[in-house]
């Protein structure tokens, strides 16, 4: 492992190529990384640190923060791209990226600099649900905050620096009249909380989404107005004006389509390879395997698509001078997330069952592509309930504030 390890203080070194061209240099770390952390449930730390090295944490953060401020597009492609090798490792850098940038783009910029220009290693975690251990936060007299709680499904969280935890601020003694609704994101050091062994899944399965706990969780006081989202953000990239619901959605979607394709690539190969019982003929020769191709490639596409058409109107009214995306394109954006999560999951169901027995094998990649492209696909920001919400929505019915436009309630703080 480099100097300063996972999070450490090395310097960056210098990035060659594009984004995609480092995916595809690191092609052979990324399956191998992929293949352990099934058994650990995590990423192995020599695959994090290479990804680290190759600056795939920090594509999406501003430019003068050290990252490559990716757009909301390119962000797709570059995710994408890793799921297609390995959906666990992809999920990772996704979370990484996003936490990151999120973090970033409201960030006081002297601060900002402290935390990303003086360790251009960081990584960082957060979001996930309330744990059985009620959370609560309480100011101190120096200004630093007390963080007691527990969040759940925190992905990456042995890959980061800092992790953000949801409490609501209380009096000292009112632990237990703590309203979650009113929680807001403390930046926790991880010398501040730990990680609880939960992560026992079979989708997703390295990705390594525990729980993580802090108990009288120290926020300093120059880090105690630190938000996940401050709004308005500080950087003229769009994506730093999609509302967190969109943004939290075609990020995971992303990992969606790269299972899809990889699974294309996968089941082709084994098609190519496989002579099925009682036949005298390679699947591949087989009018069905060729119908399923066909098909699920094409549904794939227009799962892809849909996607990147969808987010290119949602940051071409960003540059044109949107405060935030409109109503129509927030619900046409997050439409199309959703169908692409439920379509890549169904492109790699028919892969699967077309590979017969060979796709069913627990060494055989479309296994792990079929677990893994059902963990996409029911994550709360694509999952199919979605549908209800849209289709009531195109059928008359008034939009929430999470399809307004606006962002939601809770899920972006004021500056």
């Amino acid at each position: 492992m480099a100097d300063g390890g996972i999070g450490g203080t090395a310097a960056a070194k210098p990035l060659v190529g594009t984004p995609l061209e480092r995916i595809e240099r690191l092609r052979d770390v990324i399956a191998k990384g992929g293949d352990e952390a099934q058994k650990l449930r995590k990423l192995p730390a020599d695959t994090v640190d290479a990804l680290i090295e190759e600056g795939l944490f920090r594509f999406a953060i501003p430019k003068e923060l050290g990252g490559e401020d990716a757009s909301a597009v390119e962000t797709v492609a570059i995710l994408e791209a890793i799921a297609a090798i390995d959906a666990s490792v992809g999920w990772n850098v996704m979370l990484g990226s996003e936490i990151n940038a999120m973090a970033a783009g409201g960030m006081d910029k002297t601060l900002a600099k402290e935390v990303f220009l003086d360790n251009p290693r960081v990584v960082m975690c957060g979001g996930g649900g309330p744990g059985s251990t009620p959370s609560h936060a309480i100011v101190q007299k120096d200004g630093s905050v007390k963080v007691w709680g527990e969040t759940t499904f925190i992905s990456g969280c042995h890959n980061s620096e800092w992790c953000f935890m949801g409490a609501p601020v209380v009096e000292e003694g009112q632990e237990h009249t703590a309203n979650p609704l009113a929680a807001r994101m403390w930046f926790l050091h991880k010398s501040q909380f730990e990680i609880l062994d939960t992560w026992d899944m079979a989708g997703l399965r390295g990705s390594g989404s525990h729980n993580v706990r802090a108990v009288g969780g120290v926020v300093p006081a120059k880090f105690a107005e630190v938000q996940l989202v401050a709004m308005p953000a500080l950087y003229d990239n769009p994506v730093f004006r999609i509302p967190i619901p969109l943004r939290l959605s075609y990020n995971k979607v992303a990992i969606a389509l790269g299972v899809a394709r990889g699974s294309l690539e996968a089941f082709a190969q084994i098609a190519n390879n496989k002579i099925p019982f009682l036949s005298a003929s390679k699947l591949a020769d087989r009018p069905i395997a060729q119908h399923r191709m066909g098909e699920m490639e094409a549904k794939y596409r227009a799962a892809r698509a849909y996607v990147m058409e969808a987010m290119h109107e949602v940051e071409e009214e960003l540059r044109a001078g949107a405060e935030a995306p409109s109503a129509l394109t927030t619900q046409n954006a997050r439409l199309a997330c959703t169908y692409g999560a439920n379509a890549c999951m169904e492109v790699v169901d028919v892969l699967h069952n077309t590979a017969g027995t060979s796709g069913m094998q627990m060494a055989s990649p479309l296994e792990r592509k079929l677990r893994d492209a059902h963990g996409a696909a029911t994550h709360r920001w694509v999952a199919h309930p979605l549908y209800t919400d849209l289709g009531k929505i195109l059928l008359g019915h008034d939009a929430g504030p999470e399809f307004a436009g606006t962002g939601g309630p809770g899920l972006g703080a004021k500056r």
